[in-house]
């Protein structure tokens, strides 16, 4: 009869871990990108909620698609898109001639500045140059025009 007493090391690994990437039907909403929804249970119709988004979208876009980021990236992306929301409010507000506390916006501004440095600053250039085979046969059709 074997050993009630096993070690972590004679157990076998279960195929299902909490860190194992899941399918997209045991994904949250948010994770799926579903309908949109930057939040969900949020109104995404709301101007705050647009504004938001608008940021995070031209924010992807500069640093060259989804595709190319990794999930930390991202979620430093709505991080840095939620206080850019919140420091516009603020200077709406100041603007608006009602209270502006200068300490909580320095504060926000400050935080900006090194969360834009963690998920950079510089926009990644779309590589537009032809493959080798696209510009040869450009240059064929070219001539083939020609004669």
């Amino acid at each position: 009869m074997p050993a009630a007493n096993t070690t972590a090391t004679d157990r076998k690994p279960s195929p299902r871990t909490p860190y194992a990437v899941r399918t997209p039907t045991a994904r949250a909403k948010l994770t799926n990108g579903t309908r949109g929804m930057v939040l969900p249970g949020i109104d995404q119709r709301s101007a705050i909620a647009r504004r938001y988004r608008d940021v995070i979208c031209a924010i992807i876009a500069d640093l060259g698609g989804e595709s190319r980021l990794s999930e930390a990236r991202l979620q430093l992306i709505r991080r840095f898109s939620a206080l850019v929301v919140q420091a516009e409010t603020m200077e709406a507000a100041l603007v608006d001639g009602k209270p502006f506390d200068s300490a909580a916006h320095a504060h926000i501004s400050s935080t900006l500045v090194r969360l834009a440095a963690r998920v950079g600053l510089n926009r990644v250039p779309k590589n537009v140059t032809p493959s080798l085979h696209d510009y040869l046969e450009s240059k064929v059709a070219a001539t083939e025009a020609a004669e």
